[in-house]
């Protein structure tokens, strides 16, 4: 915090230096409204001791009114200090605004195959209003404390000099107190900020690929990192409370001690010949007038000071500029636009050494259902209904049926994302979530609809299922078997840099199905994970699958999916039917009604 407050004490200075008249206009305006501050005081003093305490009604009556007349004054001149404060305000939002949206298309030129930076709304809009309000409720704050003060010590001079032995050193000491705690204020202010940045971009990440964070057996990584991230905001905010404390000890030594010091040494002031009007007067000053212009500035200056030092430092260097650093104040609207993924590691997250099972056979698992019923919520109508079905090692079963009906639902309870109801799935013969022993999702491999792409490399995006790695050949072939392969050479190769909100969807899935083609898992559940790619790209995928080991399960959206499978899952919201295309043509009128709407599609597409 040191660092970035010499940097923005230069830049500051020129700032005020270029707008002198301004605040000279703001100073005048402001000593013309802090009079009442002087009278106030004084004039309660002269009323008691030359009005009512010697019977003198009208005078006391008199200082009274010239009191409320510089309050009225007072108010008047707060017209003028607005107008000095818009003044000031104002032309730093535009330069702050400009600085935004220069560095913004300077980046944008200089890498103009980068994503575009959708932080940059968050800095013109959010950022910068904060920057605005948070310096104009200074000025306010600071200005008024100053000529506040003035005019109560002035005051208290006037009536006393005696009085200043009992008021400044406490409120110097509370004074310099407060000012001790302004740099680490500001630092585990911007503590807290990064943590909390920090964490909600994790949350942000796993919330856009959670499917394949459960798919792939990452839950524990996935929390842990979470917790930890979790903890460092705690944290902060525990050490943010503790000077928050500090700060609090420092108003009561500066505002409150005062006013004790001045009750209890009243005695001794009305022996030194001091008269009760005096001492009034005295206790007007600090409870009027500097105990709150002292709890204002404090609370100002240690909130909104430390958030302002942070915000301008942000947006007036670099590396404000980045776009990860508020990627959650303008929130992505695409699913797989991520600004970073701090969960997804280059390759899969490693999870401890399973207990020897019995090895998945070399053409696919074997998955049974038996009698599963799954609802969304107790009283909700069951989305499947005693489903029963195997599916054999290293079949290709395709899942139809109209929308809604459940399809989706079904990969997820196979996937292990959803639990049953009522019945068991059984994945060779071990549950989907085994109490005990490995996890059954490091054999599986989901791809949803909306494919999952972090940012870094290809190669790394690739990898992520890959636990071992996989040789640049082993890439290559899988890139060419979904193809891949044009994408992987438009991008530069598998170790380009990829920015996820540059890519198309189907771009996308393409990376995603290269990445479950690569992996060693023996069963893949494909989720409409092609319904972005041409029936021409969507064919030569499934036909890679279809020729890769293990059992396939996918969710079609085309007749053309339907009729490559060994056999067709046909879920109509009561019963469900499995049999070949032709089978089913013949036993199933809603099969019938699906393939007449999908065949004028699948014609007109080639």
């Amino acid at each position: 915090m040191k660092t970035s407050t010499a940097r923005l004490a230069p830049r500051a200075m020129r700032f005020l230096r270029r707008r002198t008249r301004v605040l000279l206009l703001l100073a005048g305006w402001s000593l013309l409204e802090s009079a009442h501050t002087f009278l106030g005081g004084y004039g309660v003093a002269k009323a008691l001791d030359d009005g009512f305490l010697t019977g003198h009604t009208g005078v006391g009556l008199a200082w009274l009114a010239v009191t409320a007349l510089a309050v009225v004054i007072g108010g008047l001149a707060g017209r003028g200090v607005f107008r000095g404060l818009a003044d000031l305000v104002e032309p730093l939002r535009d330069s702050l605004v400009r600085q935004v949206v220069g560095r913004s298309l300077t980046q944008a030129v200089a890498k103009p195959a980068h994503a575009a930076d959708s932080a940059v709304v968050s800095r013109l809009t959010n950022q910068t209003e904060i920057a605005r309000d948070s310096f104009a409720g200074l000025v306010l704050v600071a200005r008024s404390f100053l000529f506040t003060a003035a005019g109560a010590l002035l005051g208290l001079l006037s009536l006393a000099p005696q009085l200043l032995l009992i008021v400044v050193p406490p409120l110097v000491a509370g004074l310099l107190l407060f000012l001790a705690t302004l740099r680490p204020m500001a630092a585990r202010q911007r503590a807290f900020l990064e943590a909390d940045e920090a964490l909600s971009t994790r949350f942000g990440a796993v919330a856009e690929g959670l499917r394949d964070v459960v798919a792939c057996g990452a839950q524990k990584q996935t929390a842990a990192r979470a917790y930890g991230l979790i903890e460092d905001e705690a944290r902060a905010a525990r050490h943010l409370a503790g000077w928050a404390a500090v700060r609090c000890l420092a108003l009561g030594l500066a505002g409150q001690l005062p006013i004790l010091l001045l009750l209890v040494t009243a005695p001794w002031l009305l022996r030194q010949g001091i008269t009760a009007g005096v001492v009034l007067g005295a206790l007007t000053y600090l409870t009027q007038s500097l105990l709150p212009a002292l709890h204002t500035l404090m609370n100002a200056l240690g909130s909104a000071g430390t958030r302002l030092l942070v915000v301008l430092d942000r947006l007036t260097t670099d590396s404000g500029q980045e776009p990860a650093t508020t990627s959650h104040s303008a929130p992505t609207t695409t699913h797989s636009t991520p600004t970073t993924a701090h969960f997804a590691p280059t390759t899969t997250p490693t999870t401890p050494a399973p207990a020897p099972v019995a090895p998945t056979p070399p053409n696919g698992p074997r998955i049974e259902l038996r009698a599963v019923t799954f609802a969304y919520g107790p009283g909700a109508q069951p989305v499947l209904h005693d489903l029963d079905l195997t599916v054999q090692p290293g079949e290709h079963l395709v899942v139809v049926g109209p929308s809604g009906i459940g399809k989706s639902t079904l990969t997820a309870l196979i996937a292990g994302l959803l639990t049953p109801g009522d019945g068991e799935i059984r994945i060779d013969g071990r549950p989907v979530r085994a109490p005990s022993g490995p996890d059954p999702s490091l054999q599986r491999v989901l791809i949803p609809q909306q494919a999952y792409v972090f940012s870094g490399t290809l190669r790394e995006n690739l990898l992520y299922l890959c636990p071992d790695g996989a040789s640049t050949s082993s890439l290559e072939s899988s890139s060419e078997a979904v193809g891949l392969g044009p994408l992987v050479h438009r991008l530069g190769g598998f170790d380009a840099r990829i920015a996820p909100g540059s890519l198309s969807q189907g771009e996308r899935q393409l990376i995603a199905l290269g990445r479950a083609h690569l992996s060693p898992a023996p069963l893949l559940l494909l989720d409409e994970a092609t319904c972005h790619l041409d029936p021409a790209a969507e064919l030569r995928a499934e036909r890679a699958f279809a020729d890769r080991p293990g059992t396939l399960i996918i969710v079609a959206h085309r007749i053309t999916s339907a009729r490559r499978a060994d056999r067709i899952l046909l879920l109509d919201g009561t019963r469900a039917t499995c049999g070949t295309h032709d089978e089913l043509l013949a036993r199933s009128p809603l099969y019938r009604d699906l393939a007449g709407s999908w065949q004028p599609q699948a014609l007109g597409r080639g």
